[in-house]
């Protein structure tokens, strides 16, 4: 089986793309608009793309009439952005932060999460996030009809039982994120692992 992606199937790239290439991590972003007001919305076209400097991307689409999402507008006025982590504990609230507000509205409070100060950048954190990640915008990149934020990465905030400070490492056995499955409605818990050793 071979699907033409520019003829064919190029209508259904969306939905074959994302039932296909599973799991994906999920960024539960948080913003700012240029007048202040708090945005969250979850995005699985995201990961981390390197460690130095530390950077992460995530690609916020339009709305149906071709309109940037609010993450974009907020992100394109203020060059910052946190992303926050989904675990179990939150996966429904983080369905929640995906319903199609008015601009400006704010999904903490529809999805019952609350803001958390950040250090480094003015957007909040959210303080239920097992993890959040401060970024400020490297550069969006404009292919197509995709637009992908880069995010230099400047601070992590983590659960206390998530890191162990002598090993300086993650306590992934306590993480217990969730990934984006099939689309449109499919997830799955991360918590079923095996191990593979890299060979010498």
């Amino acid at each position: 089986m071979e699907l033409d992606l520019e003829k064919e199937y190029a209508d259904r790239a969306y939905p074959i793309l994302a039932s296909l290439v599973t799991p994906r991590p999920i960024a539960l972003v948080t913003t700012l608009s240029a007048d202040g007001r708090v945005n969250a919305a979850p995005f699985s076209f995201f990961n981390l793309l390197g460690a130095n400097p530390p950077i992460c991307a995530f690609a916020p689409g339009d709305r149906d009439n071709g309109t940037p999402k609010d993450t974009a507008l907020n992100v394109r006025a203020t060059h910052e952005f946190v992303v926050n982590l989904v675990d179990e504990a939150i996966a429904e609230a983080m369905n929640q932060c995906a319903a199609s507000l008015p601009f400006g509205e704010n999904e903490l409070k529809r999805a019952g999460l609350h803001a958390a100060p950040s250090t480094g950048v003015k957007p909040p954190r959210i303080a239920e996030a097992p993890a959040s990640l401060e970024c400020v915008e490297w550069g969006t990149l404009q292919i197509g009809g995709n637009r992908v934020v880069i995010g230099l990465i400047k601070r992590i905030h983590l659960r206390d039982e998530l890191f162990d400070a002598e090993k300086k490492r993650v306590r992934t056995e306590k993480l217990l994120t969730i990934g984006r499955m099939a689309s449109p409605h499919w997830y799955c818990k991360t918590s079923d692992r095996f191990e593979l050793k890299r060979p010498d």
